[in-house]
């Protein structure tokens, strides 16, 4: 037996959350005297006790044997997750003891109707707070249990696998709805990048087959958002921003070219980077930057 749990011959480990596993055994005479009282007597019972006692921890014990039944009916429609079922039944144990806890027998009609969504609602917490790797909306987390459930149902009836129609008709939901719940199971588990991708000796791993981001994507967009400014400019400004930035020409072997000195190239060059610059970035973020934006956008 591990710190913190009872072990019962039936259902194994019970979180001690509210039976106290440090607690005396009270002895197989109260033990059976307990058993033969009713679920509201022995809640009665178990409050009445003092909360370190074994008399109490014997009382939960009973207890919650007694709704193991509850407890496995509300794990089993995630029977499809790939989180074991003896880790859910702990968690759907944990719900149960609470709802023990803090059920009334002079509020409520019976256990059993106060303890399901309290077992339900545990598990549920347990897979949106500890389970998913990555943050889901809770609609989706929920519909894709019942997606589970319903794909089961119809797979049964039908004799083979569902349509998304199907399914859909059966949940009242969209077919995007389906597709975002689908989404979300696969996020369900993640993956280390450093994970291997086979057994064999020195494996490629799974940072392996992942790409790098292209910077010739990047260079036809700045490309692009040049061009549709590119006839805004005079021809002799056009030509020679291509001599400076794709010829690689000196302003002054430009002035040569053309006919022109190097300061008048120089003012004709700064004119058309500022216009430039305007279009693309706008006034206020503009300044000084569309020269090396230039000298990017030719390497």
């Amino acid at each position: 037996m591990t710190q913190g749990t009872i072990r019962h011959p039936d259902i194994g480990a019970i979180p001690a959350a509210v039976c106290d596993a440090a607690a005396p055994d009270p002895g197989p005479g109260f033990r059976a005297e307990l058993e033969q009282l009713s679920d509201d007597a022995l809640l009665a019972r178990f409050r009445e006790l003092p909360r370190d006692s074994g008399e109490r921890a014997a009382a939960c014990e009973i207890l919650v044997a007694r709704y193991q039944k509850l407890v496995r009916s509300c794990v089993r429609q995630y029977r499809g997750s790939p989180e074991p079922v003896e880790d859910l039944m702990q968690v759907g144990y944990v719900g149960l003891l609470k709802a023990i806890n803090n059920y009334d027998p002079a509020v409520g009609n019976s256990l059993s109707a106060y303890a399901a969504p309290c077992v339900s609602g545990e598990i549920k917490r347990h897979f949106r707070d500890k389970r998913w790797q990555i943050h889901v909306r809770r609609s989706a987390q929920e519909l894709l249990l019942e997606l589970r459930k319903a794909t089961e149902e119809l797979t049964h009836k039908l004799g083979r696998a569902p349509e998304e129609d199907e399914l859909a008709e059966r949940l009242g939901v969209s077919r995007d709805d389906l597709l975002e719940a689908r989404q979300a199971d696969l996020v369900f588990s993640t993956y280390s990048l450093d994970a291997p991708l086979s057994e064999r000796d020195d494996p490629a791993q799974l940072a392996d087959l992942l790409g790098e981001d292209d910077q010739g994507v990047e260079h036809t967009i700045d490309m692009e958002s040049v061009s549709a400014h590119w006839d805004e400019l005079p021809e002799r400004e056009q030509r020679i921003l291509v001599m400076r930035f794709y010829g690689n020409l000196t302003q002054a072997e430009i002035g040569d070219r053309l006919g022109i000195s190097q300061m008048h190239v120089s003012r004709l060059l700064a004119r058309a980077l500022a216009h430039l610059r305007s279009r693309l970035l706008g006034p206020s973020d503009a300044a000084g930057r569309v020269e090396p934006a230039m000298t990017s956008l030719t390497s």
